[in-house]
């Protein structure tokens, strides 16, 4: 594009929308938008100068997005850069709402969104603003804005700067990991060129990546790494040396698809929560490859193939849609890379290195690896959509490699009648190839040659009885036919020489052409006789076509008009002919197959309008002036077929371009008048559809042709080849687009009509409305049908509804109007907008007054207000669709490989049509002028009229017209609320539900009862509070209740709390401000709105207002709630009062407000940066000096009131763990911090109103007794909400009414019902976590009391209590310093595991000091110390609850021994000396050999048992503890778990069987879950000398799982295993080991084995493996000895049979290992196999079982592996595979 200066712009444009230049009146386009973006950027200027963000700025910048949606970036580089500041400004203005803040982070999403537009010299954005934001908003309670497109320019410095910032919350037990990780994926920079990596990756790459590969349980953050990874390598194509980690990325990739491997699996429930996202694996993985070492590529197609079988179409499962996604995304990812690295214009962003491009030798590679899995995901069970969108981008990179196996699957199934469903997908699949194959290229060339033949034998598709067939074959058709001119040029074979090989035979073939126009015509024909409506169902049911016939229409006709349009003239004049005469010599009825016929004859007459209508249209007028020379036809009821066909036809012809409708006009306008005023519904409908053709196609602007190569077909071949262009994209500079623009004979013409037809009907309407003449409710929907279609038809000539403005609805500081588009309509003539209003209002009262009941005539004035409101040429809905239908059309055509454009002419000439209409139909802040204000409050008279459709229908126009005026909604909510008055009583219940209806809003639209505007919601919720006493209201009606219910519910959905009082920051402008900032009318608002709903609320007629409005009166109070405003005394009095009040539900929300109320009286506490910490050198985590002091130590904890004022303690979990933060803030020592413990007469007056009543007795009776009350029973939980409560009353008063709650306390603590333990528990936390600044002496006195108190609960404690315990104190110990808790703790740690009480309370004492313990994370080392100590010895427990909760409470202990890097060895427990000494107290069950049997012993036998019964209770508690942390800890104890491996193995049982017991089943789940661990390189050959030891072990259960587990450990690390050849070759020698046990069960576990990591290709067959099997199989067999019957048949195999057993189930492994194709050295095996059908069992056995495996899976397509095998070979085969007979 020239970026020259152009004239009337002044300026070099950033990016225009290029659609604009093809407009008729482009010409004027320029000055249009200059005078828009003048008028914008003055005014946001003077809008920020003003700090008016609303309406002002708001207003504005919507105008500007509206602004960039027409003419795109339109404006200079340095207006581009200083809306992005301004905006970026706005968005980090502190207290701005979340909705303004969304809406302006859309625009500004959208104005960074071209990144070469900017480079980062052109722009530098601050990071952390949008940081303090996101952690405002994110960490406060709203949803995230998605803002990623920032990192690209920040400062360099900005890095450094991150990790400083995060790098401390980096602790990987506390949430603020996820928090770090997180930010660090949104923010940090990763597009710095090269120059400034050091400041860029290269400062944390390697910190992350450790981090990454050391974490081996796939915690949540793992997701936000790879994301990250997944951006870096993106943007920093070979600049990283990622070949270290490349086998762990696959493995990670392969386990995070949650394929099912092996027969037992378990799955751990977050491998499923937290897998990767598909979108960023893809990009990681496409940036991966390239480069020189080809590794990526390598490890890639090793990934396919190990997923491959399962994209066959027999599998199926939840893990097929993230596979689908991973086949779809990753070629259009590598291509997206593709065109970055060749085609792309260089931006200034990094360009790949050349070193690094991707050659022509990668993308062959790529494509090879895919296509297997591609081909098999054709056929999915998901459809073929996924695999369609593969094969077009595969196919742009080689088609020469994709489109053969395609085709090779198309013909068969185009020639199959008994698949219809391989017919789709091939079809599907084609679709998406067509362009390169059509195109053909150097690297295709022969693709050309497949089109005639498809086409052809795609005919048959066209069939009236297979609805999907016939869908796809049309879209097949119509996408080929776009694609290709059919133009017969096989004369140019002879008069021209220099064509190629291939082009003659595309020129002979071209022949073809008119022969296929024909069958298609007579097909489509076939297919409209089977579709008359007499034939599919009686005239009686149904008058519309059904959902799927309109479908059927809509192919038929596109597909029709397509073929059309590509015909060279001389198949046009055939295929007209052969129309004409099947449409005239017929009669079809008008419902369905007239519409097809008239669709085929217009698509006809829009390509080539003056033949066609040459011969249509006279036709058609002789016959309905014939048909209609009786008079009485106008009169009668039912008209004749014929009359009614030809009106049909003629309307639907008339559909072209308007200057060729002109000749035709006086007989056209005759037929009009004839037929306009039938009598019969059907006639004069279609009469008006003519109409509405005839004015349509004369008034609009619209392109008249939409031929693939411009211009025409028309020239001789000697000059010009139509083959040429197959296939060729539309040029956007020489589309050379034929537009109609309505000349002045046209104009004239229109108006003619009108004045015609139109002003009569108007004038017979408004003498009716005067009551001058009577006229039937059928004579006055004709009439209103009439006018409807002129509006229709002509509306986009008419100028819009004129009207005063109306004065201010709001005080605005600037004006805001809005400009029209142009071109402007002409004002010269009668404005019928105008006088179709005035006639239409009068009707409507007229109708309201005399004949409510009418209403298919107010359904008619609905749609004509609608119309004049908005109706400039083209309707909403249908642009929508159209805009939907070109995105589709262009997703399966479009070229991605090379971009810019490269669209056929058709779709680029209708995307200018689209953005016509675009700017036609933009009307956004529309000016509210008087008209307008009339038109709204007809609109709400019918909103609020007796008949339900009638009110649903105008609710909808007006919710539209409601977003389109500016401020409206001001003037029309008044009258909303007028219905809902109780003290009105003319109100009938339907006005009052229209009313509510009307402030409910529609889902998408303005909702009333919920305005970002005070006046409007002090007008609006006291009123709908109110309306409870009207009379109109009755809450017997289900619907009114409904209403009532969605209404609150939605206000409380949407609303958010609206700023009160804004001021903007100003940097960027440097406009001087004006002296003081303008003081907003919203803080004075605020307070009369609170008085009014109080006041409300409190009136006299409360006590007989039903329960429902105190509800929503409560609930609209609570809303009002903020953080920057205190409630006003009266509310906080009021909510203090509903604590106790009868409602429940009331309560509840009374309890919210208080807490909340307590928050906003809370008193700011200083906080000081802490001294004299030592930072260590370089990067260490974990336990170190330095960090000791955070550490609990009993020794030295605060027990008098002077430690603990020299104590300094730090609250949060994480500070001190991975690194300390620049400043550490603290709590300044108590002498600075406000005063504790206030008396009454120093509080303020809302404090004063709280103090009174909780120091009242009376008052906390009541209280406590609604607390323990049970809501729900067994439902309850620990409410959150409560111990805000009384967290805010104890943090805020001090220990004031302790005295008065402690009786009570005691009291329920005593009581053991659940409701009333849970009372006490939030009590409890509240005052533990309340008691944060209370004095030592304070402190040590609350302790004194709530030890005992917790004592006595924990004795207490029942099934239903234990977990609000545990809440209890986890939310007391929740981010404190263990120091201030050490009373807790102490107490806890008494002795947890005593017996006293039973076994259940000693679960519930230990879970409750887990859940203490586990919040305190790495800080208490001695304590967890303490408690292992307390714990060995008990492990031996005989209770199964006690055994799982110390299982529990050992992951806990051992949590914090993580294998991260970096990070010091814990000074907490360590697994590694635990197990040591758990090993030896097992040494009883290592040692012997028997089977290990689960003891049960007598309760009373209290005698010591022997060693061997203690070991045996040991593991079943250490199994609980395995299994517990599979799930929870980060790293796996790998080396430790090995050494209990053979203990595991001896015990799981083999069969899959729930009645073993506890021991055994853990054992199993223990196993399976080791199995699917991830492992370091490091770690293979330890596993694998264990699993080699244990498979000599002599129970051959144990061999067996080996086996088992091998299988699953192996898929799930497989890339892993296989970078390490040894590891590869031990686990082959382990498992051809096991092919000869002695065991059957073992043989033929090891061949499924073997035949999985074949299938996988983890292993593959080579020539020594299979010479291997053939010479086991020749072992000779002893003579079989002659057995008495009776004797024992199954005597011990000898080692021959074994070993022969062995070479034939390696045999059967191979061909078991390819289900689904037939490799060239399966037919040998199969033959050796056949050999041994009749060996002794077990042999036999296991070859019949192959054989009919393999037949079952090679059954589908064994036409084509029937390919592989010699004649010979067959024969024996299909003896083998037929059964033999029963009866021979």
């Amino acid at each position: 594009m020239k970026k020259d200066v152009s004239g009337t712009l002044g300026f070099v444009s950033q990016k225009d929308i290029v659609y604009n230049k093809l407009l008729p009146y482009a010409d004027i386009l320029d000055d249009e938008s200059n005078v828009i973006l003048g008028q914008i950027k003055g005014n946001l200027g003077r809008a920020v100068q003003l700090r008016e963000i609303w309406p002002g700025v708001l207003f504005w910048t919507r105008k500007l997005s509206t602004y960039i949606r027409l003419y795109g970036r339109k404006f200079s580089k340095e207006d581009h850069v200083l809306f992005i500041k301004l905006l970026y400004e706005l968005i980090t203005i502190d207290k701005l709402e979340i909705s303004m803040m969304q809406g302006l982070a859309r625009l500004l999403i959208n104005l960074l969104k071209k990144t070469e537009l900017l480079s980062r010299e052109d722009l530098e954005l601050p990071w952390r603003p949008l940081y303090e934001l996101q952690d405002r908003i994110l960490y406060s309670k709203t949803e995230h804005l998605g803002l990623n497109w920032f990192p690209k320019y920040f400062p360099e410095s900005a890095t450094q700067e991150m990790l400083e910032e995060w790098r401390p919350l980096l602790c990987p037990f506390d949430v603020t990991m996820q928090r770090a990780i997180g930010y660090l994926e949104l923010f940090l920079p990763t597009t710095l060129p090269p120059e400034l990596h050091h400041k860029g990756f290269k400062l944390w790459f390697d910190e992350l990546i450790s981090l990454w590969v050391a974490v081996q349980n796939l915690p949540g953050w793992e997701v936000h790494l790879v994301n990250l990874f997944a951006r870096l390598a993106n943007d920093n194509i070979g600049y990283i040396d990622w070949d270290p980690y490349i086998p762990k990325i696959f493995t990670r990739v392969l386990r995070s698809l949650n394929l099912p491997v092996g027969t037992s699996q378990m799955l751990v429930p977050r491998y499923l929560t937290n897998a990767y996202d598909v979108v960023h694996v893809v990009l990681w993985v496409s940036a991966l490859l390239g480069g020189p070492s080809k590794q990526a590529q390598a490890q890639l197609r090793g990934l396919f193939n190990s997923i491959t079988s399962f994209f066959h179409p027999s599998n199926h499962g939840r893990w097929l849609m993230k596979l689908m996604k991973l086949l779809q995304r990753l070629p259009a990812s590598v291509v997206r890379r593709l065109h970055r690295e060749r085609y792309r214009k260089p931006t200034w962003l990094t360009p790949v290195p050349d070193s690094h491009k991707l050659t022509e030798a990668d993308i062959t590679a790529f494509v090879e690896s895919m296509m297997q899995p591609v081909l098999l995901a054709m056929f999915s069970k998901t459809g073929s959509l996924d695999a369609a969108q593969a094969l077009q981008n595969l196919a742009l990179m080689r088609p020469e490699l994709v489109i053969p196996p395609v085709l090779e699957k198309t013909y068969p199934a185009m020639e199959t009648l008994t698949e219809p469903h391989q017919l789709t997908a091939t079809l599907s699949c084609m679709i998406g190839v067509a362009r390169s194959l059509v195109s053909g290229g150097q690297r295709f060339p022969e693709g050309p040659t497949h089109m005639l033949p498809l086409l052809m034998r795609a005919l048959p598709g066209v069939d009236p009885n297979d609805f999907s067939k016939c869908m796809i074959t049309f879209q097949f058709i119509a996408t080929f036919v776009t694609l290709v001119p059919l133009v017969d040029c096989s004369s140019a074979v002879h008069e021209r020489s220099d064509l190629t090989a291939v082009e003659r035979e595309m020129c002979s073939a071209s022949a073809e052409f008119e022969d296929f126009v024909l069958q298609f015509m007579d097909r489509c024909f076939a297919l409209i006789d089977s579709s008359t409506l007499e034939q599919t169902r009686e005239e009686t049911e149904t008058e519309k076509m059904t959902h799927l016939e309109s479908l059927v229409e809509l192919g038929l006709s596109s597909t029709f008009s397509t073929i059309l349009t590509q015909c060279s003239i001389d198949i046009f004049k055939v295929a007209l002919e052969k129309v004409f005469i099947f449409a005239t010599t017929n009669i079809f009825e008008t419902r369905v197959a007239g519409r097809m016929v008239a669709d085929m004859c217009r698509a006809a007459s829009k390509v080539h309008p003056a033949q066609s209508l040459k011969l249509l249209v006279p036709h058609c007028c002789n016959a309905i002036n014939q048909l209609t020379v009786n008079e009485e036809v106008l009169s009668e009821e039912e008209l004749d077929k014929e009359l009614l066909w030809n009106l049909q036809l003629l309307s639907e012809v008339t559909r072209v371009d308007g200057d060729k409708i002109l000749p035709y006009s006086t007989q056209l306008v005759q037929i009009l008048q004839l037929t306009l005023h039938l009598k019969c519904k059907q006639g004069y409908t279609l009469a008006c559809n003519l109409l509405h053709h005839i004015l349509r196609s004369t008034a609009l602007i619209y392109p008249t042709e939409y031929c693939s190569v411009p211009g025409s077909f028309q020239q001789p071949t000697q000059d010009y080849l139509p083959i040429k262009d197959w296939g060729r994209p539309g040029d956007l500079w020489n589309l050379h687009i034929q537009w109609h623009v309505p000349s002045v004979e046209e104009t004239r013409f229109v108006f003619y009509v009108l004045d015609l037809i139109l002003q009569p009907e108007l004038l017979r309407l408004q003498r009716y409305a005067q009551g001058e003449r009577d006229m039937t409710r059928d004579d006055v929907l004709q009439s209103l049908s009439i006018v409807q279609h002129c509006l229709l038809g002509a509306g986009s000539l008419f100028p819009p509804l004129q009207g005063e403005p109306i004065p201010e609805l709001h005080v605005c500081m600037l004006l805001c109007k809005t400009s029209t588009l142009s071109p402007p309509p002409d004002v010269s003539r009668e404005n019928y907008r105008d006088a179709i209003c005035r006639v239409m209002r009068q009707l409507l009262h007229h109708i309201l007054e005399h004949s409510e009941d009418d209403t298919k005539s107010l359904f008619s004035i609905i749609k004509i207000i609608s119309d004049l409101l908005h109706f400039k040429g083209s309707q909403k809905h249908e642009f929508d669709s159209r805009w939907k239908s070109f995105n589709l059309v262009k997703k399966s055509m479009e070229n991605r490989l090379h971009g810019r454009k490269q669209h056929i002419r058709a779709l680029l000439i209708d995307r200018v049509m689209l953005q016509h209409e675009l700017r036609k139909l933009t009307v956004e802040g529309c000016e509210y002028r008087s008209i307008h204000q009339e038109l709204m409050r007809d609109l709400l008279r019918l909103s609020t009229s007796t008949y339900s459709q009638v009110r649903s229908r105008a609710q909808s126009v007006l919710f539209t017209a409601l977003g389109t005026y500016n401020f409206c909604c001001r003037d029309v909510i008044p009258r909303v609320l007028e219905f809902l008055e109780p003290d009105r009583s003319d109100v009938t219940q339907q006005q009052f539900k229209g009313a509510l209806y009307c402030l409910l809003g529609n889902h998408s639209g303005v909702c009333l009862a919920n305005l970002h505007d005070w006046d409007c919601i002090t007008l609006t919720w006291p009123a709908i509070v109110r309306s409870g006493l009207s009379s109109a209201m009755s809450l017997e009606k289900p619907s009114i209740v409904r209403l009532f219910d969605d209404l609150a519910d939605k206000i409380h959905r949407q609303y958010e709390t609206i700023g009160i009082d804004f001021a903007v920051r100003l940097q960027t402008s440097g406009v001087p401000l004006p002296p003081e900032p303008v003081p907003s009318d919203q803080e004075e608002a605020e307070v009369p709105l609170f008085q009014n709903v109080f006041h409300l609320l409190n009136t006299p007629a409360l006590c007989c207002r039903p329960w429902k409005f105190e509800h929503i009166a409560i609930g609209f109070m609570s809303l009002l709630l903020r953080d920057d405003h205190p409630l006003p005394s009266p509310a906080v009095l009021f909510f203090v009062k509903s604590l106790n009040h009868d409602s429940l539900l009331v309560r509840k929300v009374a309890i919210s407000a208080v807490a909340g109320i307590m928050k906003q009286l809370k008193r700011p506490h200083r906080k000081v940066p802490v001294s004299g910490m030592k930072e260590l050198a370089g990067l260490i985590a974990g336990d170190r000096p330095d960090n000791q002091w955070l550490q609990y130590n009993s020794s030295s904890l605060p027990r008098t009131q002077q430690d603990w004022e020299g104590c300094t303690f730090v609250e949060k979990t994480h500070w001190g763990y991975y690194s300390w933060p620049q400043k550490l803030m603290m709590y300044a020592p108590s002498e600075e911090q406000p005063k504790q413990g206030l008396t009454r007469e120093e509080m303020t007056e809302r404090e004063q109103i709280i103090y009174d009543h909780f120091s009242d007795p009376g008052f906390i009776n009541q209280l406590i007794e609604f607390l323990s009350l049970e809501d729900r029973k067994g439902k309850d939980k620990f409410s959150p909400r409560r111990f805000c409560l009384f967290k805010g009353l104890f943090r805020n008063f001090n220990d004031a009414f302790l005295p008065l709650l402690k009786p009570h306390m005691e009291r329920l603590v005593a009581d053991t019902h659940e409701s009333k333990q849970r009372c006490v528990a939030e009590i409890t936390s509240g005052l533990i976590r309340g008691s944060k600044h209370w004095s030592y002496g304070k402190v040590e006195s609350l302790w004194e009391m709530l030890c005992p108190l917790i004592r006595t609960a924990l004795n207490n404690i029942t099934v239903e209590t234990y977990a609000d315990w545990g809440t209890c104190i986890a939310t007391a110990c929740e981010s404190r310093d263990p120091r201030k808790l050490h009373w807790l703790f102490e107490m806890l740690m008494e002795s947890p595991v005593n017996g006293e009480g039973g076994s259940f309370v000693d679960a519930c004492r230990l879970y409750v000091l887990q859940g203490g313990l586990a919040q305190q994370e790495w800080r208490v080392p001695e304590l967890l110390h303490r408690l292992l100590q307390y714990l060995e010895p008990k492990l031996t427990q005989v209770y199964k609850n006690v055994r799982e909760r110390i299982g529990s409470v050992l992951t806990y202990i051992f949590m914090i021994d993580v294998n991260l890097p970096y990070t010091q060895p814990t000074a907490s427990p360590r697994i590694k000396e635990f197990t040591e000494r758990i090993l030896l107290r097992l040494k009883p069950l290592t040692e012997g050999d028997e089977e290990i049997q689960n003891h049960v012993v007598e309760e009373n036998d209290v005698g010591e048992q022997d060693e061997r019964t203690q070991a045996i209770k040991l593991l079943k508690t250490v199994l609980k503890w395995l299994m517990a942390s599979a799930g929870r800890s980060f790293s796996t104890a790998v080396p430790e778990q090995l050494q209990l491996l053979p203990l595991l193995f001896k015990i799981a049982p083999v069969e899959n069987d729930d009645s073993y017991d506890e021991l055994k089943r853990d054992a199993k789940t223990c196993l399976s879950l080791m199995s699917q661990g991830l492992l370091y390189t490091e770690q293979i050959p330890l596993v694998l000398l264990a699993l080699q030891e244990i498979a000599g072990s002599s129970s051959w259960h144990a061999r067996y799982t080996v086996l088992t587990y091998l299988q699953i450990m192996v898929f799930y690390n497989l890339f892993t295993f296989m970078s390490d050849q040894g590891a590869v070759n031990d686990v082959r020698a382990l498992v051809i080991r096991l092919l000869e046990d002695e065991q059957l069960e073992v043989r033929e576990m090891a061949a499924t084995t073997l035949s999985g990591f074949l299938q996988c290709n983890f292993l593959s067959i080579e020539g020594p493996m299979q010479s291997h099997f053939e010479a086991l199989c020749k072992t000779r067999l002893p003579k079989k000895r002659k057995r008495e019957l009776g004797s024992v048949v199954d005597t011990i195999p000898s080692g021959d049979l074994v070993r022969r057993h062995a070479g034939v189930l390696g045999l059967s492994a191979c061909i078991l290992s390819s289900p689904y194709d037939v490799p060239s050295w399966m037919p040998q095996l199969l033959m050796n196999l056949s050999v041994h059908l009749n060996d002794t069992q077990p042999i036999e056995m296991s070859v019949k079982k192959t054989l009919s495996n393999f037949r079952r899976t090679h059954h589908d397509n064994w036409q084509e592996h029937k390919q592989q095998f010699t004649d010979d070979q067959l024969l024996v085969l299909t003896d083998l595979l037929v059964s033999p007979c029963y009866y021979a």
